[in-house]
């Protein structure tokens, strides 16, 4: 049975979406989900009793009838939370929103419908203390007989009283006709409203599904990116590696330089002390006999040299080859920096498209 009749002149003044709750009779404490999804949640006012509801309805269950009262009170309880206690249901009903706005809106609207039944209750309070006070005023200022005769009546009182009451009668059924085309249209355009909610739960539930997946497949891109990061790092690791030989063959490459150095001081010292040989040589003729032997070993000094020339030609091979190696690592670091630069970029746009994706969400 629905709780707003067809004939009824309750309409609709504000309508939300949200899963309804109701506290747990035996414990008082635990909510009990009184719908299985978000469901439809109205405020209805009622213009001949100047009354407002909160009506909810979960297929062709009513979950929520609540008429509000001045005593009533709507609590948050959370940014998405919300309840009030309705004393003649004898229970305590929970309201959970996707957002903190929709509760704002909510709980903005029960309070207005609040101050707007506690504003009729004291019209009608008035009203009711106007009437009595008329109704003791004409009771004394007229006659008994008066009274007595306006209660009974006369046949010819009772018949010119019948069409009034017709009339009214009819007035009430055309009211009640006007009423119930109303009502159809009202409903008409609620079914029209639930179809397109439904549609929209569908784009909804269409969208969700595609951002899961899109979600999956961002998961393994990232977990791709990493991956890759891992790798990088173990190249960069490998990378140092060869630079810290890089620099062990820099090293060497300056004592050879210096042993060089070394080398070509001998060889001119060397040089000197041929030319001091082959001066003695010219000058003391007598010393022929020493000069044999000083041949022998400016001989014995030449073959050295040739030698310290061969070590010095072979050391200048090495410094030559090891300096191409080094040109040769600092190409290739600086390559391996400008691709690493390329994934830092990718990796840092691929966190802006993770983080926009979370916002979205």
């Amino acid at each position: 049975i629905s709780p707003v009749p067809p004939y009824s002149r309750e309409q609709p003044i504000f309508t939300t979406r949200a899963h309804v709750f109701q506290i747990d009779p035996s414990t008082k404490k635990n909510w009990v989900p009184a719908s299985k999804q978000a469901v439809t949640v109205s405020y209805f006012y009622d213009s001949t009793r100047n009354s407002y509801r909160i009506i909810s309805v979960d297929g062709a269950k009513v979950i929520i009838n609540s008429t509000i009262t001045p005593n009533m009170t709507f609590t948050k309880t959370s940014q998405k939370f919300g309840q009030w206690a309705d004393s003649r249901a004898n229970t305590v009903f929970g309201l959970g929103f996707p957002s903190e706005q929709q509760l704002t809106k909510f709980a903005e609207k029960f309070q207005e419908v609040k101050e707007a039944a506690k504003l009729a209750r004291d019209r009608s309070q008035e009203k009711i203390e106007t009437s009595s006070n008329h109704s003791q005023e004409s009771g004394r200022e007229t006659p008994s007989s008066t009274r007595a005769s306006s209660v009974n009546g006369t046949d010819d009182e009772k018949a010119s009283h019948g069409g009034p009451a017709e009339a009214h009668l009819k007035s009430e059924n055309d009211k009640l006709k006007i009423a119930l085309a109303q009502s159809s249209s009202n409903v008409k355009k609620w079914e029209t409203e639930l179809q397109t909610l439904r549609e929209s739960n569908a784009r909804l539930t269409t969208a969700l599904q595609e951002s899961a997946a899109s979600i999956e497949h961002w998961k393994k891109q990232f977990s791709a990116c990493k991956e890759e990061n891992d790798q990088l790092r173990s190249k960069i690791e490998e990378l140092e590696e060869q630079c810290n030989e890089i620099n062990k063959e820099k090293e060497r490459n300056a004592q050879l330089s210096r042993r060089l150095q070394e080398l070509e001081t001998e060889l001119q010292d060397k040089e000197l002390e041929l030319e001091d040989l082959r001066k003695q040589g010219e000058i003391i003729p007598q010393l022929m006999s020493e000069c044999e032997s000083v041949s022998e070993q400016l001989q014995a000094a030449e073959e050295k040299n040739k030698d310290l020339e061969e070590k010095v030609r072979t050391l200048r091979t090495e410094v030559e080859e090891s300096k191409h190696r080094q040109t040769n690592l600092k190409t290739e670091l600086k390559n391996f920096l400008d691709v690493l630069d390329g994934k830092i970029d990718e990796l840092h746009d691929f966190r802006q498209g993770l983080s926009k994706l979370g916002v979205d969400n």
